[in-house]
């Protein structure tokens, strides 16, 4: 069965270091998008020298990067991936074909792998949003999707309004008031390639974070 074309999209800030490994390990019919979210490190320069397509988002924000991304797509299946090399895109795959088996959303589960640390704050965070995810809105996840496939034209539908940190939460309310089916995937969560996390790499980081969980949920 022939590989459906996807692409990927990459929101960047500062990812220079851990770029060319990451594109380095797309698969074959994976094309990546890296969104630029007003680096100055050279990371759109860097994405260019390894082949990706590059798109330049100046209002600053992660939802900002995703959704000029998805945008920008065309293909009629989009991905998202962080760009610091902490999730697999040998994963992603996986995550195709469970949409194409009939999913309308398939989200990565980080499973840490041997070694890595997991910051408390980023994990406790996440295990509470994800609980009210659950028992609120009957959503079968654990994981707020840092990594995820849908159809691009049914994303773009929901209408997502948070252009911060916000967004994959935000998503994820929205999947769940249409009555989407979201499957949950366990993917390999390793340590970063370079950089240090915007939200996980600090408690004040993930405290921005989850004030912008909290709006889009509660």
């Amino acid at each position: 069965m022939p590989v459906c074309p996807v692409t990927v999209v990459l929101p960047c800030l500062n990812e220079a270091d851990s770029l060319p490994t990451v594109l380095a390990a797309m698969p074959a019919g994976y094309r990546a998008l890296v969104v630029d979210n007003n680096s100055t490190d050279g990371t759109a320069q860097v994405a260019e020298q390894h082949g990706a397509d590059v798109v330049r988002e100046a209002r600053p924000g992660y939802g900002s990067a995703v959704h000029a991304g998805v945008l920008a797509a065309t293909t009629p299946i989009v991905a998202v991936l962080d760009g610091d090399g902490s999730l697999d895109p040998a994963d992603l795959p996986r995550l195709t074909a469970a949409l194409e088996g009939g999913a309308d959303m398939v989200t990565g589960r980080r499973r840490p792998l041997p070694g890595v640390t997991w910051p408390w704050h980023a994990r406790l965070g996440t295990a509470a949003v994800c609980w009210r995810l659950r028992t609120r809105h009957r959503l079968p996840v654990h994981d707020i999707a840092p990594m995820r496939v849908a159809k691009r034209d049914a994303l773009l539908a929901l209408g997502v309004v948070d252009r911060r940190s916000g967004y994959p939460l935000e998503l994820l309310v929205r999947a769940a008031a249409a009555g989407w089916r979201v499957v949950e995937v366990d993917v390999d969560y390793g340590p970063r390639v370079g950089g240090k996390s915007k939200v996980s790499g600090s408690v004040r980081g993930s405290f921005t974070a989850a004030v912008d969980f909290w709006k889009v949920i509660s």
